[in-house]
């Protein structure tokens, strides 16, 4: 029994089918096995690979609901739409049977089956050239090691595989969940023979979008970080590892300090090709209906045009209060961030960091914003906080003070005499989760940091005490110890009741 081409089956989380639908074989679908014989063929399906990532359900520009959403610095205040499903995200009352949430979990593990299906057929391929191949090889684990890194953060344990899928029944055995050390061991195995592959250092312009040794190395040096920093495998040998390859990838970077690269330039479709501080994004088409960034369009507030030429006619992304109070006097980071949208139907501050104002986009607002996945600030800040794990707060202040210096701050040393600023971030790991949060806004990346720098329960301290007035209608008392971790998804548990334990508390 053979794996087909069938639009909706998804990584090993196999929906059950019947014996005779799976042994047929539909005219307009390819058997595996006999798609995946050439070059050509293989190179078509790591594209298919790359345009997985680009879902909203998955890390696409729009995947906002279980990372920026869930955290405190936007929240979705409508809690009806959508039989108030998204809501729930934000509101920390997450049930296991939410629909977005399952989306959420199909689409992180369909780039895992497409690598997977890529990676069992490969060896049975022909190059014309034995880098090509080796490069291939690279890219897909590569690809396949930044999914279970979402998964792992997310979800906890969850079911690991890296065979390729030959019947419901396999697939069935594998949907168990593996313990999360299991699974961040194979994610540094996938990611060190990535860079045992024949990578380039970095992508040219018409290859943007694909794995290099630059984003290897940064992500190999984040997922040793997390690993040690969230309890799974703590040990100081993890953090020397993290120290070892964030180095390495800020000693594959084209500029010297970061203040050469001026902020808002990091967002400038018009140097998404040639922007030093970028390491890895999903390309986006400006003006093409089906490829283009709704990113500018979608976060501008009715009455704006600051992002988009498209007639908006809501709120746009919202920030809360909490984020904006926390923002320094003098952050030059804020006034390209965002913006107070004055229309009598918003009154409320928007995101205006992703801009697209041109001509091409036009009236449609289609435009060509890439989604950045990783840049060299987000590099120099998980280096600094391996440094400070490792005691070695000088070099990680040096850090610090090079991210501040280009936002128009002081140092750290001069902003700890500020009792202000004292009083908010006493110690260095606190100012650097601050620093993280407003370098990094709405990229993405908040929900991952909480849950790196504190554990269930500081977790749930941090948020309580903030004031629920600057949090909008999400209810704060809400949080518990469990919602550090997303439930896993009621048709998983469903798959296998053994072996698909639910997360504690849902």
């Amino acid at each position: 029994m053979r794996t087909k081409i069938i639009a909706g089956l998804l990584a090993i989380t196999a929906i059950s089918c019947s014996k005779d639908f799976v042994d047929q074989q539909p005219p307009n679908s390819v058997l595996v096995d006999n798609y995946f014989t050439t070059e050509g063929n293989i190179t078509l399906g790591l594209n298919g690979l790359y345009q997985s990532l680009r879902s909203n359900d998955a890390v696409g520009e729009g995947a906002i609901t279980w990372t920026d959403d869930r955290s405190d610095d936007m929240n979705t205040t409508d809690n009806q739409s959508n039989n108030g499903e998204p809501f729930q995200f934000t509101a920390f009352a997450l049930t296991p049977s939410n629909t977005w949430l399952k989306n959420h979990y199909y689409a992180l593990y369909l780039p895992i089956y497409r690598a997977n299906e890529l990676l069992a057929a490969i060896d049975t391929v022909t190059f014309a050239n034995s880098n090509t191949k080796s490069q291939y090889i690279g890219e897909m684990k590569f690809v396949r090691a930044f999914m279970y890194f979402q998964l792992v953060r997310e979800f906890g344990d969850v079911p690991l595989s890296v065979e390729g899928l030959t019947s419901p029944a396999q697939a069935n055995a594998l949907t168990v969940r593996a313990p999360r050390k299991q699974v961040y061991d194979q994610i540094i195995k996938d990611l060190k023979e990535a860079l045992e592959s024949n990578l380039p250092v970095a992508q040219t312009a018409a290859t943007l979008g694909r794995a290099s040794q630059r984003a290897a190395n940064g992500l190999l040096g984040k997922v040793y970080l997390t690993m040690a920093a969230t309890g799974v495998d703590n040990n100081r040998a993890n953090f020397e590892s993290a120290k070892t390859y964030l180095l390495a990838c800020m000693n594959q970077r084209t500029f010297g300090v970061l203040s050469e690269i001026s902020y808002a330039s990091v967002f400038d479709v018009a140097q998404e090709t040639t922007n030093r501080e970028l390491i890895w994004q999903i390309p986006y088409i400006q003006g093409d209906q089906n490829y283009s960034s709704a990113n500018a369009r979608n976060s501008q507030a009715r009455g704006e045009t600051i992002n988009s030429r498209f007639t908006s006619t809501g709120s746009g992304r919202l920030v809360t209060d909490d984020f904006r109070k926390e923002v320094e006097a003098g952050d030059d980071r804020a006034d390209f961030t965002f913006k107070y949208a004055a229309d009598p139907s918003v009154q409320q501050y928007f995101i205006t960091k992703f801009r697209d104002t041109s001509s091409a986009a036009g009236t449609l607002g289609r435009g060509g914003n890439d989604w950045i996945l990783m840049r060299y600030a987000d590099i120099m800040l998980s280096l600094a906080e391996a440094h400070m794990y490792l005691g070695e707060d000088a070099q990680a202040i040096a850090l610090l003070d090079e991210i501040r210096a280009r936002a128009g701050l002081p140092s750290y040393a001069v902003s700890m005499t500020d009792a202000s600023y004292a009083a908010k971030f006493p110690t260095l790991k606190l100012a650097l989760l601050h620093e993280r949060r407003m370098e990094l806004a709405f990229e993405h990346h908040r929900w991952h940091d909480l849950t790196r720098f504190f554990n269930p329960e500081e977790l749930v301290a941090y948020f309580r005490a903030k004031d629920q007035a600057d949090y909008n209608n999400s209810p704060l008392t809400n949080i518990s110890t469990k919602d550090y971790f997303f439930p896993i998804p009621i048709d998983e548990m469903n798959i296998n009741p053994g072996g698909m334990t639910q997360n504690l508390g849902y």
